[in-house]
């Protein structure tokens, strides 16, 4: 009877945690069971995705279907597949992410360590810009672009993003820099330094964090961007996204699932990569202060 009482108590929570353990297990594996079929149909020929099951593993896995969806998939009427689309995606979300980045750390540092007289009501209007829908900005910025020469192409995508994207990377560096010592910049200004010296040679290099979560966080957005891709670039200025969206949507010939299989884990690849590569400093970025102030 005493050694049952003994037990008794250790054993609930192992059960507990067993069943927590399990219960993560089944949720992953229903999560990553589109990325699974996605995986193993891009590496079967298209007779056999046919004739076989849609979780059965291929027979002869070949890449075939990458290799078409790189440089021979139909995006409209032209059949060159989707490389230049990705570089297109390369060269718009690059350049929005450092602006982006650079601007918000700036407006950050500015909000909290140099503040002035209505600096509340500039992050107060600030923060309202990280609410309003894309839809509501789709007409006003197509004329701005077309006013600037910068409608359909990917230095206007790279405006549009840094615009929208400008709100949240200030929120987030402003937060991160409301709990950051203001002795070490008051110190600073003591010696002679001044407003972009200490952004540069202090706060810049202690913001590693919330840098890395500011970057995941613009570019996933920027990548993964349909709406304005498709409202302000055309022709060979879209990027990745939108091809995607002509290839799994194109109305003629033969619907190859394969290719657009390989098209969409090609599309998802960069973003995929950044989780996996940055994933850890993600979430020490947010404890360290991303959703603080």
């Amino acid at each position: 009877m005493a050694d049952t009482l003994t037990r008794g108590p250790s054993i609930a929570p192992t059960l507990a945690r067993a069943g927590l353990y399990g219960a993560l297990v089944f949720l992953a594996l229903v999560y990553a069971t589109p990325l699974f079929v996605m995986v193993i149909t891009s590496l079967k020929s298209l007779d056999e995705f046919r004739n076989g099951n849609l979780l059965s593993l291929p027979l002869s896995p070949n890449f075939d279907a990458w290799i078409k969806a790189w440089s021979g998939a139909c995006v409209g009427v032209a059949c060159e597949g989707v490389n230049r689309f990705f570089v297109n995606s390369v060269m718009m979300a690059v350049p929005s992410v450092a602006i982006s980045c650079l601007l918000g750390a700036l407006n950050g540092y500015a909000l909290t360590k140099w503040k002035f007289r209505g600096a509340d009501l500039v992050f107060a209007l600030i923060l309202f810009g990280c609410f309003i829908p894309f839809q509501i900005v789709l007409v006003p910025m197509a004329n701005v672009l077309g006013m600037l020469g910068l409608a359909s192409s990917t230095a206007g995508l790279v405006l549009v993003h840094v615009v929208y994207g400008v709100c949240f990377t200030t929120l987030f560096f402003r937060n991160y820099y409301a709990a950051f010592p203001s002795e070490l910049v008051k110190a600073a200004t003591i010696d002679g330094a001044g407003f972009l010296r200490i952004f540069w040679r202090i706060m810049l290099p202690n913001s590693l964090p919330i840098l890395v979560v500011t970057v995941i966080w613009q570019f996933t957005n920027i990548w993964n961007d349909f709406l304005f891709g498709a409202s302000f670039a055309s022709g060979t200025a879209q990027p990745m996204t939108v091809a995607l969206n002509n290839i799994v949507n194109t109305s003629t010939g033969v619907k190859e699932y394969n290719v657009d299989m390989a098209a969409a884990i090609i599309a998802a690849l960069p973003t995929l990569l950044v989780y996996v590569l940055a994933g850890r400093y993600f979430v020490r970025g947010l404890m360290a202060g991303a959703v603080k102030g």
